[in-house]
């Protein structure tokens, strides 16, 4: 079965194992939580803040669950089969979180859990958060529980939300490629992944399989400019930095160490050539092509629409 796109509707009745789907207030989580309850799969939206969860016909809400509170998250996740767990906000204590969330899954007795992971996850991953990614993969994969991982690569709404009002997108990349891919494929993939086929156990195709989700092609920054630029209406540039400019022009931010370490080494792994990989995850998965930039930001014109005007 294809998953829908984002309509409004659902299906009246639900039936088969009971899916617990994470971060359902975010824009990825919220997404497959739509596309399950539309095909009828019985829902529980998990989160730290219940009342920012979205109502879903068929879905119930569960108490706040946030991931580091392991008795919460169990209670959460009573009578659940699967679980689709989201990767929490960046932290130092991201693991840490983690590894709660899964082992008060497989207390609480699910069976499959499908993780949102990161593209070249590894444990000397130049990408300081992908690291936290395969920590994380590590501790699922030895809890014995069935699970699959779906390692998403850039963002493609990352582009213009990282390029500034004054037209510029800066980061030490390099002429490194990425192959970024819309948050649309992968709710997609995710939910023909987390949809149950044929039973409880029909699933079982996806057990142990971890895959690459990324756009139809890898493209430099340079070249993601040019499409802003014909997106907009103006010229966007790119200017590649060394890691020191990296950091300098980051520091206004006021952000901690370890977080300006991520932003800046998300670009180094391009420069890498660690996020160049294209996949032929998501329409394997979903049945249709992967959204391409220019695709992207033609549905989505309002995600750059602070760079139609000079800042």
């Amino acid at each position: 079965m294809t998953p829908s796109n984002d309509t409004h509707g659902s299906e009246d009745r639900t039936s088969g194992p009971l899916t617990a789907v994470t971060g359902a207030s975010g824009a990825l989580g919220g997404r497959v939580a739509k596309r399950l309850t539309r095909a009828g799969v019985p829902v529980r939206l998990l989160g730290r803040d219940p009342s920012r969860l979205p109502e879903l016909p068929g879905a119930d809400t569960a108490p706040a669950a946030p991931y580091g509170d392991g008795e919460a998250m169990r209670r959460a996740l009573a009578g659940a089969h699967t679980l689709f767990l989201v990767s929490a906000h960046e932290s130092p204590d991201r693991v840490r979180e983690h590894v709660s969330a899964v082992d008060a899954a497989t207390a609480a007795g699910v069976e499959r859990i499908v993780y949102v992971s990161f593209l070249g996850a590894a444990p000397d991953a130049t990408f300081t958060f992908a690291r936290d990614h395969w920590e994380t993969e590590a501790h699922i994969r030895v809890s014995g529980v069935r699970h699959t991982f779906l390692r998403d690569s850039w963002y493609l709404a990352g582009l213009p939300a990282m390029t500034g009002t004054d037209g510029v997108l800066r980061g030490p990349a390099g002429d490194g490629r990425v192959a970024a891919v819309a948050h649309e494929d992968i709710a997609d993939a995710a939910t023909a992944v987390l949809l149950p086929a044929g039973g409880p156990d029909g699933d079982a195709a996806h057990d142990g399989v971890t895959y690459d989700l990324t756009g139809p092609e890898a493209f430099t920054l340079a070249e993601a400019a040019e499409e802003l630029s014909r997106a907009a209406g103006r010229t966007i540039t790119y200017v590649p930095q060394t890691r020191e400019e990296a950091y300098a022009s980051r520091s206004r931010y006021g952000a901690q160490d370890w977080e300006v370490a991520g932003w800046v080494t998300s670009y180094e792994a391009i420069a890498a050539g660690e996020m160049a990989a294209v996949s032929d995850a998501v329409p394997r998965l979903t049945g249709r092509p992967a959204k391409d930039l220019a695709t992207y930001l033609r549905e989505h014109p309002d995600s750059y629409r602070h760079l139609l005007t000079p800042g």
